[in-house]
């Protein structure tokens, strides 16, 4: 079964959408982003999620402790680490938290998933390249890079959406796929969308 995660909710309305729906995961973005909450928002927002769904945290070379802080405050499940975080920060956050940490990797050619095959996280989310976005850009990759990688360990992100994930799903065969603005209508998280970009990666009827 393919793992789902909901990235960038800020808003009760959106905790109420995936309470519905149930995705595996969904993401609260603590970096600097059109989708930032704050530790207060987020540890609001965790308190109301359906049991069974895992809230991840997304962090831009934030230092340690301050990651520690707000995974504790939260009741963060996993860490997401989406800038220029080494393996030996990757394994302090890991001592820190006793939480997963998955890092974020944006692919512009094969030698980009050098670290997939070398690093420590537990998984890597895949994005697009963008020369000044950290991740979210909305855009895909050329997914056939990906043959040959651990698929298990890639939760596969950029530019998904209920029109394209089918076609994701079936030529990487990932850990899990990642959506943002893909479920979203002007900036906000759609329900309707939601619901049908997870029906369509479980393979339900509608």
């Amino acid at each position: 079964m393919i793992s789902i995660k909901v990235c960038g909710l800020t808003r009760p309305e959106d905790i109420q959408a995936v309470n519905r729906f149930a995705p595996d995961y969904v993401g609260f973005v603590f970096a600097p982003s059109r989708r930032h909450v704050s530790p207060e928002t987020a540890k609001n927002l965790v308190r109301g999620l359906a049991e069974g769904i895992l809230p991840v945290g997304v962090f831009v070379n934030e230092v340690p402790q301050r990651v520690a802080f707000i995974a504790a405050m939260c009741g963060l499940k996993v860490i997401q680490l989406h800038g220029n975080e080494d393996s030996a920060y990757q394994e302090e956050i890991k001592r820190l938290t006793g939480r997963e940490v998955w890092k974020a990797v944006r692919v512009k050619d094969k030698e980009s998933l050098r670290e997939v095959m070398e690093g420590c996280a537990d998984r890597y989310l895949l994005d697009a390249y963008h020369p000044s976005q950290q991740g979210g850009c909305g855009q895909t990759f050329d997914w056939s890079l990906l043959e040959g990688i651990l698929s298990q360990k890639i939760m596969l992100a950029g530019g998904l959406m209920p029109e394209n994930v089918a076609q994701a799903v079936q030529l990487v065969r990932p850990y899990g796929v990642d959506v943002s603005s893909g479920v979203e209508t002007d900036g906000y998280k759609d329900p309707e969308k939601i619901k049908e970009f997870i029906r369509i990666v479980r393979g339900e009827s509608q």
